[in-house]
């Protein structure tokens, strides 16, 4: 990967697979959030990924910056009692002008525990 991707925090799916799996096995807990669908203007494409560890850690981005700190507030939920989670944003939701994401469109992120 070109040092210019990392900087711009365009992981490939890969690198995000491959960061959640070394911090599993150092024996943290983790989270992928990926994005599932999106409508309108929206930061990301389907299929972009972030990696989340307990300590909140991350890799990969799944909006550019503007929804993450919603999305790992909600993997630490979700490795705390192991159920995934569908997070909707859209720029019709209060959340999303409080999260930053004001481009009009709609992202749907699911957010899942590595086991």
């Amino acid at each position: 990967m070109k040092e210019s991707e990392k900087e711009n925090n365009m992981y490939s799916h890969d690198d995000v697979l491959e960061c959640a799996a070394k911090w599993r096995q150092e024996g943290k807990q983790v989270a992928i959030a990926t994005v599932v669908s999106t409508w309108g203007s929206s930061p990301r494409p389907v299929g972009s990924q972030l990696a989340i560890d307990i300590d909140g850690n991350m890799v990969g981005s799944v909006s550019g910056g503007c929804i993450e700190g919603a999305v790992v507030h909600d993997a630490k939920q979700v490795m705390a009692d192991r159920n995934p989670k569908l997070i909707k944003f859209g720029v019709s939701d209060e959340m999303a002008w409080e999260v930053g994401l004001a481009c009009g469109g709609e992202v749907e992120v699911y957010v899942e525990q590595v086991e």
